[in-house]
């Protein structure tokens, strides 16, 4: 039978084609330029993929590839390389040899940064921003010319003029001019700052179940205020904590022509108008709970929250109820409380409500609250005191935060001042004068450690304690205090019980480490004390060491503890960040 066209085309072709062979593919370069040469010459990939190839197509992939080595050794400043190639064939396979000098290495001889559009003719702050943008310019006379770098300092030197005052800044034009001959780069670029970016008012998708009114009072922005990224970044915190919304987004669209009253773009995703929560947990200081609350978001259509909530504890038991205004436009924050709670810690047991109006204010870093709180107590320690407390009080408070929202914060401090105080003329069984403050500071150590330094104090100016209720007072020792002694059991010690006093002070030092992961080690030395005079404070030290998880919840900390007082060890374990 005569041969079928097909097997007659396969038969020509397989005449024609030369013999096809494996490739193998060595490179002979320094070891920091070796690594990306094989990941990127032509013959190499051919090479890892397997593929047969004849002769012919050999010779064009060790030409090609020879090319695209001094291209890819140009982007890292080698500009006069001397590049050797072989081709030898071992039996029936091939190996392609190159041998790569790649020279000196060319160096930035001089920068020049020209700036155009508004920050060209800016007033004062145009010199200072532009100096600000000049110094992140990170490709410096002297330094080794790379394109990686080269491109990392041309975005390095937008972003502080991206972040302040000009979101539509680019660069206009840029060169770099090469020399090979001296192994020379000269640097120019030229920055368009665009227009200043001025705000305008919001405009507000996704608010259908709570007033418009609430999104506009949180925002820290004024209509005619220059334009920073940190604060469409406050205003986005603003709304996220807010506890209306989901989810948050601030932007704008850096458009030139709407400079003058940019919008502000607010998407949000509102939450559900009622939210009933449980939970459960455990703390070495009360021991085990349980918590229920109820929370409607909405009370009268205007955004007002009511909130009931019951806590349980082996230690304390409390509930309560909360009514709160959403922000007005001045940035108050209203709300009544009414809060019933019953103790009985190291023998100390009261029964006590609580009726509080309160007005906070957050400005940046700065949180304020004022409040004005009646206060009734029934107080039993051991067979010694028996006695019934009432106070009005008014008190002020002040925090100061400069460790952002990290969960783990590495630097910063976080500083809170108390004043408050009371009149036997208004409601109160004893005159007094509260003071508190306490102070935790974060200091970076290493690339995976921390120190942090904690220290409080406070003080109740009075003539007696007798008729003061015991929240104004003060005791020592627990997991966020002094470790190595059990919560609140420092203070005035009775028969039967550990009875509240006027004067306080503690203080840590404590260093972490982390290791692998999200696991780290702890090490700490606690002191102070809790006494009825600033002469009677006599320190006590707990020493210890502990295990740190970072959870998605925040820190989880174990830690095991010595009392030098009490020469015992004990298990403090507790969750989240103490400030």
């Amino acid at each position: 039978m005569p041969p079928s066209p097909f097997r007659t085309l396969v038969l020509l072709a397989a005449l024609c084609a030369g013999p096809a062979h494996a490739l193998t593919v060595e490179v002979a370069a320094p070891d920091e330029l070796k690594p990306l040469l094989v990941q990127y010459l032509e013959a190499a990939r051919a090479a890892r993929l397997g593929e047969a190839l004849d002769e012919a197509e050999l010779e064009r992939l060790r030409s090609v590839s020879a090319e695209t080595a001094r291209e890819l050794l140009a982007t890292e400043g080698y500009f006069s390389p001397q590049i050797d190639s072989s081709l030898t064939q071992v039996g029936d396979d091939w190996v392609l040899r190159y041998a790569v000098t790649p020279g000196p290495r060319t160096r930035v001889r001089s920068v020049g940064i020209d700036y155009a559009g508004a920050l060209a003719a800016a007033g004062e702050a145009g010199p200072r921003l532009r100096a600000r943008s000049e110094r992140a310019f990170t490709l410096q006379p002297g330094m080794p010319f790379r394109q990686a770098d080269w491109d990392a300092a041309k975005v390095a030197l937008l972003r502080p003029l991206l972040t302040v005052r000009y979101p539509a800044a680019r660069i206009a034009a840029s060169e770099a001019r090469i020399e090979p001959a001296i192994q020379a780069a000269d640097l120019t670029v030229t920055v368009d700052s665009g227009p200043v970016f001025f705000y305008g008012e919001p405009v507000i998708s996704g608010s259908q179940r709570y007033p418009e009114s609430i999104i506009r009072n949180l925002s820290p922005l004024k209509p005619g205020q220059p334009y920073r990224v940190q604060d469409l970044l406050d205003y986005q915190a603003a709304l996220d904590m807010s506890g209306y919304y989901a989810q948050a987004t601030v932007r704008i669209e850096p458009d030139p022509e709407l400079a003058a009253a940019v919008p502000i773009r607010v998407d949000v995703v509102e939450r559900p108008e009622k939210l009933f929560s449980v939970g459960a947990g455990i703390s070495t200081d009360t021991g085990a709970r349980v918590q229920a609350s109820w929370l409607h978001r909405d009370i009268l259509n205007r955004g007002m929250r009511l909130k009931f909530d019951a806590r349980l504890e082996e230690a304390r038991q409390t509930g309560g109820a909360e009514l709160a205004w959403p922000r007005n436009a001045k940035g108050y924050e209203n709300s009544l409380g009414l809060l019933f709670k019953e103790e009985d810690i190291e023998g100390q047991e009261s029964r006590a409500m609580v009726v509080a109006a309160k007005r906070n204010r957050t400005r940046g870093q700065i949180e304020t609250t004022l409040s004005l709180q009646y206060q009734t107590e029934d107080l039993e320690v051991g067979d010694v005191v028996s006695a019934s407390n009432q106070a009005l009080t008014a008190n002020y408070a002040w925090t100061q935060r400069t460790v952002g929202r990290a969960f783990y914060p590495r630097r910063g401090h976080v500083l809170t001042l108390q004043g408050g105080g009371a009149s036997e003329a208004l409601l109160s069984d004893t005159s007094f004068i509260r003071l508190y403050g306490r102070h935790t500071q974060y200091f970076r150590a290493g690339d995976n450690g921390r120190l942090i330094l904690r220290g409080e104090i406070g003080s109740v100016l009075a003539q007696t304690r007798d008729g003061i209720p015991t929240d104004f007072l003060f005791r020592a020792g627990g997991d966020n205090s002094v470790r190595g002694y059990a919560y609140q059991s420092l203070g005035r010690t009775l028969e039967g019980g550990v009875a509240s006093v006027r004067y306080l002070a503690t203080g840590s030092v404590e260093y972490h480490h982390f290791l692998e992961g999200n696991w780290g080690m702890a090490v700490f030395v606690d002191a102070g004390d809790a006494a009825d005079s600033p002469g009677a404070l006599s320190p006590v030290f707990g020493y210890g060491v502990g295990a740190r998880y970072r959870s998605p919840v925040g820190p989880i900390n174990l830690d095991l503890a010595y009392g030098e007082a009490t020469q015992k060890f004990r298990l403090h374990f507790s969750l989240g960040v103490s400030f």
